[in-house]
């Protein structure tokens, strides 16, 4: 089982870098591991949140594993000046895999899987609000 650590990626721009700090590592089971971008606004609620839980599925036949992902919207009040979060953008996965599945065969469906999902077109079609026509 990986520990939990940090996770740098590339921002939209392409070459900055973001850190999603590893706040709290899964306690077993149906318990999510938890990065935030802890560098983003002035306050918890405004960093953006990633997680992952996983959990036995079928009685016992395949692991289930679901990540989950908020970027919150922020707005400054011009007459307060207080900072709050308005909306939040998200995505969740659901990853199911059969027990008896070969380990190479996992390790091809979740490099294709993370590979389309970070390809231009999809991440396009995606900030667009529209699937590819």
């Amino acid at each position: 089982m990986p520990s939990i650590a940090n996770i740098t990626i590339k921002m939209n721009d392409g070459t900055t870098n973001i850190v999603y700090a590893g706040v709290a590592p899964s306690s077993g089971d149906n318990s999510p591991a938890v990065w935030k971008a802890t560098t983003v606004g002035s306050a918890p609620a405004h960093q953006p949140e990633f997680r992952l839980a996983s959990r036995e599925a079928l009685k016992g036949a395949k692991r289930h594993l679901r990540s989950t992902y908020q970027y919150p919207q922020i707005a400054t009040n011009t007459t307060t000046g207080l900072t709050s979060v308005v909306d939040r953008a998200a995505a969740d996965t659901n990853w199911v895999f059969p027990k008896g599945m070969s380990q190479n065969d996992i390790n091809e469906f979740v490099t294709q899987y993370a590979n389309l999902l970070v390809s231009t077109l999809v991440k396009d079609c995606v900030k667009a609000g529209y699937s590819a026509s």
